[in-house]
């Protein structure tokens, strides 16, 4: 059976095609170490303290046992807080679990920031091929287990943790909550997962339709993931903490929301995903939009869908948040 692609929001359509050649599809590893240093990915050209708004801090924080130190890039409100101990936003950033920094996705967090008057921490972790599962993760669970014991040295409360991400870093928002379920860890009050990379088996409808089309196609996915799992890739050992819609128990979770494009990979696994924290009891928001690409909002945020979409975000997040 033929799988024709969903078609692109028409604003979004033309975004794509001026941003075409900067957007990873069809990747190979033989890709990445050009990616990693070309302008895409280097110093973002906006300014993270919003014109004074906030304070940043790079900060050296330990990482997992055994393991190198991690860095957390911190950014908060300069003006004093409008009611106690802020909301922490504990940010994991994109990048297929290859490529990006910090700072990558850090603007679309601030955004959140400034509306719920809100504290980020974002985590710098290790990246494959040079760093395979669980190296990702485990510094992201690191990352949390700090922010969570000295949120009050900056100001943030760590009892309204949020964590949040877009892309391999919806994924590896993903994977933490459950470890730090299953861990007893750190418990947060929610998770955003943005078009989040949740399935190695990269099989689903959506993946096929997509092959070749849009941004971060199913070849891009096949070599990121095959980055980080190495011949484990699609077979029967794959844990929950690298892939988690490998995970069998979706029961208690923090409430998540997720956003996905009808236009990208990632659609099936991500529907599936939500349709899974609510078959076992949890909470869930899940939107779909239509014709979006994977990261349109990034991308192309002056487009009214980009803009719908942010938006519903801080909706929820000042829902969950409400005292």
């Amino acid at each position: 059976m033929l799988l024709v692609p969903p078609p692109f929001d028409p604003e979004l359509s033309v975004a794509l095609a001026a941003v075409g050649p900067s957007m990873p599809s069809g990747l190979s590893l033989e890709d990445v170490a050009a990616l990693r240093a070309g302008p895409e990915l280097a110093v973002p050209a906006y300014d993270l303290t919003d014109g004074g708004t906030f304070e940043t801090m790079d900060l050296t924080v330990p990482g997992p046992q055994g393991a190198p130190d991690i860095s957390l890039f911190v950014v908060r409100p300069l003006a004093p807080p409008r009611d106690g101990p802020r909301p922490v936003i504990y940010h994991s950033h994109g990048g297929g679990m290859i490529l990006g920094t910090n700072r990558a996705g850090v603007e679309v967090v601030l955004e959140w920031a400034k509306e719920l008057d809100a504290v980020v921490v974002s985590v710098e972790y290790r990246l494959a091929p040079e760093h395979p599962y669980p190296a990702g993760v485990e510094d992201v669970y690191a990352g949390l287990l700090w922010t969570a014991r000295h949120a009050g040295e900056f100001g943030g409360d760590p009892e309204r943790i949020v964590v949040a991400g877009a892309s391999a870093g919806g994924g590896l928002t993903a994977a933490l909550a459950l470890l730090t379920r299953d861990r007893e860890g750190p418990r947060p009050v929610g998770q955003v997962l943005m078009y989040p990379m949740l399935d190695d088996r990269n099989d689903t409808p959506s993946a096929h339709q997509m092959a070749g089309v849009g941004a971060w196609d199913r070849t891009a996915n096949e070599t990121a993931w095959t980055a980080v799992l190495g011949d484990a890739r699609g077979g029967p050992d794959v844990p929950a903490y690298a892939a988690p819609a490998r995970a069998v128990d979706l029961s208690g979770l923090p409430p998540a929301f997720l956003d996905v494009g009808s236009a990208e990979t990632f659609r099936d696994e991500v529907v599936d995903y939500a349709s899974r924290i609510w078959q076992a009891g949890g909470v869930a928001e899940l939107h779909v939009w239509p014709g979006g690409f994977h990261g349109f909002d990034s991308f192309a945020p002056h487009t009214a869908l980009s803009r719908t979409a942010r938006a519903a975000r801080v909706t929820w997040l000042r829902r969950l948040l409400a005292p």
